[in-house]
């Protein structure tokens, strides 16, 4: 029985040839493109589980790719890349990438990356409303965390609600900034920090030992249900 089915766009043949064996061996199964363009529509026909994303791809670069799947999908997107800058994981994670692997890496590691996400999306209803111990009434404006009721302020009511829109999926500091205040006021993105600490401290406050708000160094932030 496979595990699903996992299209990896990857220009390089020893890359693509690794991850395909690896995947694999693991059960899933495997589609590779080799080219940027054609991959859009390709996934609009036939969308696999999830997709496995190079950045510096011939016809049609990644981060397009990545650009124009966010604007009809929500489907798990995993890039792989040798670019290393802060800059360059950052702008990936705002188009909409899930997850960002760095070149060169393990192969393992990759497959373990892959499994994650899918968990993630299998915590999902078939209503596409994460099941998690976090329940948000946007109409209320209340938010209960295993079943206790939390008082937040509007913006980390906001704070919260665009973590819980894609759990697992990491926002950068000025992506939740564009969020959070809709007057565009201009603060430092060091204000999402703190809004961080306040909305940590009254989740665990009101349920110890639970942490849902996860940061990721050097990016952002994420809401992890694992946890």
């Amino acid at each position: 029985m496979s595990h699903g089915r996992i299209l990896v766009v990857e220009d390089e043949p020893k890359i693509a040839a690794l991850l395909r064996d690896y995947l694999v061996a693991d059960g899933f199964e495997v589609e590779h493109r080799e080219r940027g363009d054609g991959v859009v529509a390709a996934i609009r026909m036939n969308a696999p589980d999830l997709v496995l994303l190079d950045l510096m791809l011939p016809g049609v670069d990644g981060f397009t790719i990545c650009r124009e799947l966010r604007t009809f999908s929500t489907l798990p997107v995993i890039m792989l890349t040798a670019r290393v800058e802060e800059i360059d994981r950052v702008l990936g994670l705002e188009l909409g990438a899930d997850d960002y692997v760095c070149k060169p890496f393990g192969p393992r590691e990759v497959v373990a990356r892959v499994r994650a996400q899918l968990r993630r999306v299998r915590l999902r209803g078939a209503d596409g409303v994460p099941k998690l111990d976090v329940v948000l009434d946007a109409e209320r404006f209340e938010v209960r965390v295993r079943g206790v009721c939390l008082i937040l302020t509007p913006v980390e009511f906001r704070l919260l609600r665009v973590l819980l829109e894609h759990p697992g999926r990491v926002h950068s500091r000025n992506q939740l900034l564009n969020v959070i205040y809709a007057d565009h006021r201009v603060v430092s993105d060091r204000t999402v920090d703190s809004h961080i600490k306040n909305l940590r401290r009254k989740i665990s406050g009101s349920v110890p030992g639970y942490d849902p708000v996860q940061s990721v160094y050097g990016v952002g932030y994420k809401f992890d249900e694992t946890v």
